[in-house]
């Protein structure tokens, strides 16, 4: 039997080389876990603040597309809000989640016809924060979010519908204030926001969406700004804390605004909101102790 030294001597080598890097990822690994305990040791929980409510007010529409006529009526509306404080800076940033669906009927001066607004709005906002004496909180930041809807007038025979769509980038503001009214914690807040700048959609004055189906495309996005597509979004809620479950009061106030094409939109919604509050901590059952919590609210 030939024995091949030079054979052996590259195997060797070959072998030498993968346990080299087997205990190379071996100490790789042992770092990642060192550095991934030493992490979570200076972690800090983050519990969800999620709401569920329902809205219930007047509603006020003007849309020349369908009618030159202004409708008054109700609104009814679902929505959901999840606040939380951000991974990188919890003391520092908090983000908002918000979902709405809204339904309004609204009636003519003469009570002959009916339009109906059907709207989704979602959005997502991130705000730094400040806290200040006296349990009182600041909070200001950029919010983007979008907004698809149909108005449908039931007196219009050859056009009864308008479609609504738009993408922005807004302003918002907040302020909370937690305080006790004897034993119990209330927790009152107020946001205001207002679009900056974004993208929405509108029809020549007279187009039929028959012809926007047929091909002609033009001029359908508009860009958006103040002077041409306004909105002004309050809320004012008040948690009024029993125990892990909070009962929400509020307030939502909605002006809204656009003219583009000759056509002027105008929606303006007031509704008492009723909901349910709670904060919600997912925590791994493998830490030997609970994290400190830092609330986003």
């Amino acid at each position: 039997m030939n024995f091949d030294y030079e054979s052996h001597k590259s195997h060797e080598s070959r072998m030498s080389k993968i346990r080299s890097l087997l205990l190379l990822m071996a100490f790789c690994v042992s770092l990642g876990l060192n550095a991934q305990e030493s992490g979570d040791s200076i972690k800090v929980a983050r519990p969800v603040t999620a709401s569920y409510m329902f809205e219930i007010g007047s509603a006020h529409l003007a849309d020349t597309y369908l009618t030159p006529l202004k409708y008054n009526g109700w609104k009814l509306g679902l929505a959901y809000e999840r606040f939380q404080a951000m991974k990188f800076n919890p003391e520092g940033w908090v983000m908002r989640y918000w979902g709405e669906l809204e339904v309004d009927r609204t009636e003519n001066p003469a009570r002959n016809a009916t339009m109906w607004l059907a709207d989704l709005n979602l959005s997502w906002a991130m705000m730094h924060r400040w806290r200040l004496e006296h349990e009182l909180s600041l909070y200001l930041g950029g919010l983007t979010g979008v907004d698809l809807g149909a108005l449908y007038n039931d007196r219009n025979g050859n056009n009864p519908v308008a479609a609504k769509a738009a993408w922005t980038v807004d302003l918002t503001a907040m302020a909370t204030w937690r305080y006790r009214l004897g034993r119990l914690p209330i927790l009152l807040r107020y946001q205001a926001t207002m679009p900056l700048t974004g993208v929405f959609f509108s029809p020549d004055y007279g187009e039929l969406y028959y012809e926007i189906y047929l091909g002609d495309h033009k001029d359908l996005v508009h860009g958006a700004w103040p002077g041409n597509y306004f909105s002004l979004d309050n809320l004012l809620t008040a948690d009024l804390q029993f125990g892990g479950t909070w009962l929400r009061l509020g307030y939502h106030c909605l002006w809204h605004s656009s003219r583009v094409n000759h056509i002027t939109s105008r929606q303006i919604t007031h509704a008492f909101t009723i909901g349910i509050t709670g904060e919600f901590l997912s925590l791994n059952p493998r830490r030997p102790s609970p994290l400190p919590t830092i609330p986003a609210l």
